[in-house]
């Protein structure tokens, strides 16, 4: 009768044969002879148990229909999507449990991708040479990957550590950085080396809990494949400035040894070597400015005193010394120092910042001596950044991009590191580490 009736029909048959048997059952009783309230009694009694169990049974399938889709659906909320339903005989209770089960096929699927997708992007993120950390609100590290491992704690596993046990295994520049959620580039050195390393940091929300993520990026290959393009660059430019000025002075050469047979153009011809001198003068001024840079003799350290310095370039640049200067003087070659701080200042000062807002911090610990500068000028885009020191990579129209890398030789020759980090509210902030005499670099 299922196939062939629906739930509601087959209710109604039943309700109506209930009703055949309470008035049958009463009529053939009377014809038996019994008392005709004793018939209708027990025609009544017979007809309720009848139709009680009819409908027990019609609802069987119904009821045993939900049990099942109750637990299939306690399975959907644990994630369980394993489990299909046989389908009833009962047409409205089939087209349920096909939709149940095909909603359950279709979750199994969408997670077989899902996870797929997690799985191919942990692969990425694993072989990725980016080391990447995520970390909790607590600051508990809850995912690395092989870089971070390899950067920060020498390949061993770094999930479920707190940030301050795992720092202290780390190179100190980068795990300061971290630690002050600083972003910039920053240089380290370790058994294979001086790496710079570019540092983000970031926050976001994720399942309703703050949490933090920090991004290192290995410059050092890209910054040496950058330094070759930018010196086939340099080389262009020379060739072209040679050029420029050689082809003149041959076209001139050959005019005045013209002129010299005409004693009458004596005025001419001396015109000729005022213009050869000339381009000879601007040929050294070029060819001088890049000798420094490329000449720049290893440093002869001395120890300097504090005072003795700020009183050497305070003429020359205007800045603002913030705090005192350690009492142990510093050890470094003066020259050179003088020229990175007055170079680094007077890029603060071209880069928009008030002189007022120039500020120059000193101090020293045990392992070294740490000069900052910082400022309120446009700072630097990250794209910027991370090129800023390259040699003669420049942002400035007649910029030759020679002072920040000037002064990274300086700090470089002198065991020490620079940093360029940008400030909060605008503006640049320039670490300058040095090492004592007794550093070993």
């Amino acid at each position: 009768m299922s196939k062939f009736f629906s739930l509601e029909g087959r209710l109604v048959a039943t309700a109506l044969l209930g009703l055949v048997v309470g008035t049958a059952i009463p009529w053939l009783l009377l014809a038996l002879g019994f008392d005709q309230r004793l018939s209708w009694t027990l025609g009544m009694l017979l007809g309720v148990l009848v139709l009680v169990g009819l409908i027990r049974l019609v609802l069987r399938p119904l009821t045993t229909t939900l049990k099942a889709l109750r637990s299939g659906l306690l399975n959907f909320r644990d994630g369980d999507f394993s489990i299909s339903l046989v389908p009833p005989k009962v047409r409205e209770l089939r087209e349920i449990t096909s939709l149940y089960n095909d909603i359950g096929e279709h979750l199994r699927r969408e997670r077989a991708h899902i996870y797929q997708r997690e799985l191919l992007l942990d692969t990425v993120i694993q072989s990725s040479p980016q080391a990447l950390l995520l970390m909790d609100q607590g600051e508990h590290v809850i995912y690395s990957n092989n870089s971070a491992r390899k950067l920060l704690n020498n390949g061993r596993p770094i999930q479920g550590l707190l940030l301050e046990k795992l720092l202290p295994n780390s190179p100190h520049e980068i795990a300061s950085a971290i630690e002050n959620r600083q972003n910039g580039l920053f240089n380290y050195s370790d058994k294979n080396g001086t790496h710079s390393i570019h540092i983000g940091n970031s926050t976001f929300i994720l399942n309703a809990h703050r949490h933090r993520l920090v991004v290192l990026r290995e410059m050092t290959q890209e910054l040496t494949r950058a330094e070759v393009q930018i010196w086939k660059k340099v080389i262009r430019l020379i060739s072209h400035e040679l050029n420029n000025s050689l082809a003149p002075i041959s076209s001139l050469a050959h005019s005045g040894k013209m002129l010299i047979a005409k004693p009458d153009r004596a005025a001419d011809l001396e015109k000729v070597f005022d213009i050869v001198a000339e381009r000879c003068q601007h040929l050294t001024e070029f060819t001088q400015g890049y000798a420094r840079f490329a000449k720049l003799p290893a440093p002869s350290c001395e120890m300097v005193d504090w005072r003795a310095l700020i009183e050497r370039i305070a003429p020359l640049q205007e800045f603002t010394l913030k705090g005192g200067v350690p009492e142990r003087p510093g050890y470094f070659d003066p020259v050179q120092m003088e020229q990175a701080l007055l170079n680094l200042i007077k890029n603060s000062r071209e880069a928009g910042s008030d002189s007022k807002d120039i500020e120059l911090r000193i101090s020293a610990d045990d392992r070294g001596q740490q000069l900052v500068i910082t400022d309120r000028g446009s700072g630097m885009s990250e794209k910027v950044l991370q090129q800023a020191l390259l040699p003669f990579f420049s942002t400035k129209e007649q910029g030759v991009g020679l002072g920040l890398t000037l002064c990274r030789e300086i700090v470089d020759a002198h065991g020490g590191q620079l940093q360029l980090l940008n400030r909060s509210g605008g503006g640049l902030r320039i670490n300058l580490w040095l090492p004592w005499a007794t550093s070993d670099y």
